[in-house]
């Protein structure tokens, strides 16, 4: 049952920037004309308070009521690596990946044993350091136990639950990743639900979320990611099982993750949110979108400066790749914050009520495998007789570098140390490094090889080893090169960079392959300093 009751907002206390303020502001940029008439003013306030707006947001008072305090997941493993993560006592889902101002959302969710339960709504980001900013509370909603789905065509479970709650999305809500906290009130056991709020207005630098990875590797309700060895499907082959947003994100949705209170949050917390921290805490001027608006809005793209994909960003779209490509082309810089991203091709599929972009499967690859890859390996990865898979353009044309499948383990997982290459680029002022210098364990769980060396200015800022349990397994490239309008595009060839960048409450440094990931670095937050203000210049 959709309910609209018991619930309230905080007060905002932020105020308002001055006028004067406003005008002395823009005119020392060089933003009013002597004659200072009244359009330029309000031209001038127009573009001072939106370049402003992540600061004053973050100015407002934050708290960190948004962590989970109590959790719980079934018992059991689902195979050798995984526990079940499922939070059977409250779990939900969102009606949309992102959404604007102004449009509704729904959110399901379903309790067992049948409780009443509370939701509050925070936006994630700097605060103070607290981490998020509480923006509104449902304090009574009506729960219940709602089913799971059956295995539909292809093996997907698309849940068809009716919402527990639905809300326009307020003016004032600035974009940035939300996450509603819920809570059972007969058990106090807690969940996140998760969405982005969007915007249109023009910003320096635009940060994407990987949620089409968080659904690939997302196992709810037991097994049904698009890893699951089905009858006829190989673990990496094609296609694979289809999975769908329509479903809660279980708690493990990869073997790395193991923030056992990140449950229902997909991979945001671990690997994305220490860069949306830091960017917050810094006043970048960020606006937040979701893959599913890379696909979908190619004129989106060009009103930022810069793009930045971060993180376990592995499942692309071919018009996901073919939109940000037109947009490095038109002068928009891009920064890939990960490893082993642009991986896999994938389609949008509406659900089975005929909401678009709802699910996908994995259909082909970004490398080039004819006559790369060993013939039993090729047959595993397209696994279905008589299908040949949907490839993509090589991902390190895009990207500068990409999955390496000529290296040893073929599958870029390892880790190790990311070592300076060029310390006389400017990336590296201010650093101090000197060539051959490192900062220790930054580089995993995935990694990027392959430089595209045919690209213009391409270089090669770092590079090594990546190392599994002592053994070498590849060679990374960290690379950078130039787009055609003096932008620029930076791989950091490592899925931890925005791990070196900060650790928010309740943050755990990853550890895999024998190398655990050290923290924030000052080295690294000043390359990524560097690179954001040659981008947004």
């Amino acid at each position: 049952m959709t309910s609209k009751n018991n619930q309230h907002e905080p007060n905002d206390r932020g105020e308002g920037l001055r006028r004067r303020e406003v005008i002395k502001g823009a005119a020392a940029a060089g933003l009013i004309a002597a004659t200072g008439t009244h359009a330029l003013v309000h031209a001038a306030e127009s573009k001072v308070a939106q370049s402003d707006l992540i600061k004053r947001e973050n100015a407002k008072p934050g708290t960190r009521d948004w962590q989970l305090t109590r959790t719980r997941q079934l018992p059991g493993k689902i195979n050798k690596i995984l526990n079940n993560g499922r939070c059977l006592w409250i779990e939900g889902y969102c009606s949309a990946n992102s959404v604007r101002a102004g449009e509704n959302l729904q959110v399901m969710v379903s309790t067992n044993p049948v409780s009443d339960f509370k939701l509050e709504i925070f936006r994630t980001g700097y605060y103070n350091g607290d981490g998020a900013r509480l923006v509104k509370t449902f304090d009574s909603l009506k729960g219940t136990t709602q089913p799971d789905p059956p295995v539909g065509e292809n093996y997907v479970r698309e849940c068809q639950w009716e919402p527990s709650v639905e809300f326009e999305i307020p003016k004032d809500w600035l974009s940035g990743v939300y996450l509603g906290k819920l809570t059972a009130r007969k058990s106090g056991i807690q969940s996140y639900v998760i969405f982005v709020v969007r915007d249109d207005r023009p910003c320096d630098l635009l940060f994407q979320t990987s949620d089409l990875t968080w659904s690939a590797y997302n196992r709810w309700p037991a097994d049904y990611s698009i890893y699951t060895e089905h009858k006829g499907y190989s673990s990496i082959g094609v296609p694979s099982g289809t999975v769908s947003f329509d479903r809660p994100y279980g708690l493990f949705t990869h073997p790395v993750n193991k923030m056992k209170k990140s449950g229902g949050s997909g991979e945001y917390l671990p690997w994305e949110f220490p860069l949306s921290f830091w960017m917050e805490q810094h006043g970048y001027d960020v606006s937040y979108i979701s893959n599913i608006d890379t696909h979908t809005d190619p004129a989106g793209l060009l009103r930022t400066k810069g793009f930045i994909s971060v993180g376990h960003d592995e499942y692309w779209t071919l018009d996901m790749y073919d939109n940000v490509l037109k947009a490095r082309d038109k002068g928009v810089s891009l920064a890939f914050f990960g490893g082993n991203s642009v991986l896999c091709v994938v389609p949008l599929l509406p659900s089975d009520g005929g909401t678009p972009n709802r699910a996908t499967r994995r259909e082909g690859w970004f490398i080039p495998v004819a006559g790369k890859i060993p013939e039993a390996r090729k047959r595993k990865m397209t696994n279905q007789e008589g299908f040949e898979p949907n490839m993509g353009p090589d991902g390190a044309q895009l990207m500068g570098g990409r999955l390496d499948n000529e290296q040893p383990s073929g599958r870029g997982i390892g880790a190790g140390d990311w070592t300076c290459a060029m310390p006389e680029h400017w990336l590296f002022e201010g650093t101090g490094m000197k060539k051959g210098d490192s900062v220790e364990g930054l580089l995993g769980w995935e990694w990027h090889g392959a430089p595209a060396m045919d690209l213009p200015g391409m270089n090669i800022v770092a590079e090594g080893d990546a190392t599994t349990n002592g053994k070498t397994v590849g060679r990374y490239s960290s690379t950078l090169y130039d787009g055609p309008k003096n932008n620029v595009v930076f791989n950091a060839a490592t899925i931890w960079w925005a791990n070196g960048l900060s650790s928010p409450p309740g943050h755990a440094n990853p550890s895999r392959h024998g190398v655990t990931q050290q923290g924030p670095d000052k080295r690294v937050q000043q390359i990524t300093r560097n690179l954001f203000e040659r981008m947004i210049s």
